[in-house]
């Protein structure tokens, strides 16, 4: 296995322009290392049987390289899950008959752990959407919404007038949706 340690510090994002730009897949092990188990989650939950949840891992990782130079990336984590979960419908269509097919389907939406980790990824996603927000439309929101205080404590909080927080809030409510827009748009 691959052990720079600088490379291991390094974010999603920076790997995956890495390997573009150097045409090196063995920097897919450090993406293998950080999202192995969840790929392999993922497909345990899809597959119902560890032996295809591991070989279908397996797959996702040895073309990983292949998939990477082609497509455009914005956010890896995301990408990686949507990627795994298309491959394992792509293995159950293979697998079983189309009526047992949408059965399964039906099944795995019902799955709560599917669940948690597709709440993962769009926190993820929410969590960097405002992070690019104005600093005091991000704080605003942040307290207001995942802190879930009164307009008037996030004007104490921050000594602001309660007139500019609620402006705040409602310019960084606005903001962030159109930032997940553009997000969902890009990656259709």
């Amino acid at each position: 296995m691959f052990k720079n340690r600088k490379y291991r510090k390094l974010s999603d994002e920076e790997l995956v322009l890495l390997i573009r730009q150097e045409q090196a897949s063995h920097y897919v092990g450090i993406l293998y290392e950080r999202y192995g188990h969840l790929v392999f989650g993922l497909a345990l939950k899809y597959l119902k049987n560890k032996n295809e949840a591991e070989d279908l891992t397996a797959h996702v990782f040895e073309h990983l390289f292949d998939k990477l130079q082609k497509h455009p990336i914005q956010y890896f984590k995301s990408w990686l899950y949507t990627l795994s979960r298309n491959e394992c419908l792509m293995f159950l269509r293979k697998q079983k008959p189309q009526s047992d097919v949408s059965a399964e389907m039906y099944a795995i939406h019902e799955d709560p752990t599917e669940d948690l980790v597709e709440k993962e990824v769009q926190l993820e996603l929410l969590e960097e959407k405002i992070a690019l927000l104005k600093d005091e439309q991000q704080a605003c929101i942040r307290l207001f919404y995942l802190e879930e205080k009164s307009y008037q404590q996030v004007s104490d909080d921050l000594n602001l007038p309660l007139s500019k927080v609620k402006s705040a809030i409602q310019n960084g409510k606005r903001n962030l949706k159109l930032l997940l827009e553009q997000h969902h748009e890009f990656n259709k």
